[in-house]
Formats: structure tokens, sequence, C-alpha cells
């Protein structure tokens, strides 16, 4: 084989590394724009559905999910969902209106409101909670897919990518 045959070997093998390369850059753009689309206007990715009868919005699930652990102030429900303070106001007002949710002052501070679940809430709190675990499972049987050595590259591209986005 003479060195030419060689170069344009390696150079098809390159164009064939380049043009696979290109598809999975498409491959990553159609994923995250399907992600983008179904999670417009959501706090977070959820599959399946949510049973529930009441008519709520995510964010108002996993408010309710969080005060099903602990009584919150509308400042400390907005750190953890990574919301503006005004997001978690809005959402509340629906959810005290509804009758889900009920105030307390804090007795060293009686400008300091804290949330608490009704009754009437919790089991869609509950139900929120196993919607989350049925998701965290869905991810781990796609995981179990692949072999430990290429859990550990997806780990390495999802941390790469995230630092991108951000």
């Amino acid at each position: 084989m003479s060195n030419n045959s060689i170069f344009l070997l390696k150079k098809r093998s390159l164009k064939g590394k380049e043009s696979d390369m290109r598809q999975l850059a498409k491959d990553i753009d159609g994923f995250l724009n399907e992600v983008i689309l179904q999670a417009e206007n959501q706090h977070e990715i959820l599959i399946g559905h949510c049973t529930s009868e009441v008519a709520l919005t995510n964010t108002q699930e996993h408010i309710l999910m969080l005060l099903s652990e602990e009584s919150l102030t509308n400042s400390e429900l907005a750190r953890r969902l990574n919301v503006s303070q005004a997001a978690v106001t809005k959402a509340i007002k629906s959810l005290v209106k509804e009758g889900m949710l009920e105030t307390s002052k804090d007795p060293k501070d009686a400008r300091v409101i804290f949330y608490q679940l009704t009754d009437l809430a919790r089991p869609i709190a509950e139900e929120h909670h196993h919607h989350h675990e049925h998701t965290l499972l869905t991810y781990e049987q796609v995981a179990t897919q692949f072999t430990p050595n290429e859990q550990k590259v997806i780990q390495r591209f999802l941390t790469a990518l995230v630092g991108e986005i951000k």
C-alpha cells in the first residue's frame, strides 16, 4: 500500500469521525430542544403524569412536597426551588386560597411567616414525591443499560455540558 493510499484512508477515517461527531452534536441539540419543549413553564421535568385531579402547576406541587417535610418561609422556598420570591408568592396565594396551605408566625419575629400543609394537600404532596421517585428510578433503569465505565463517561459529559450551559 502506498503512502498516498494510507493518507487517503486516514483522511476518510477522520472525515468519518467528523461526521460522527457532527451527528452526535445534532443528537445532543435535538435532545436539549426536546427537554426545553417538555420543561416549558415547569420547574422540573418528571417522567409520567401526576394522577391528582387537582389542577396545580409543577411549582405548586413542588412547594407542597417541600412543605410536607417541614414548615418553610417564602424566601426559603424560593431558594430551594431556585425561583424568585415573587413566583413563590404567586403560587402560595393560590394554594392558600384553595385551602392547601395555612400560615403561622415565627414566635421570635412576627414578620416571618411559615407555611404548612393542610390535610387536603398531604395526598397531593405525597403523590408528587412518588412522581419524583418514579423519575429517578427511570433514570436508574436507563443507566443500567450502560457499563460502569460508560456511566462515568455519561456523568462526565453531563457535568461538562451543564458547566457550559451555566
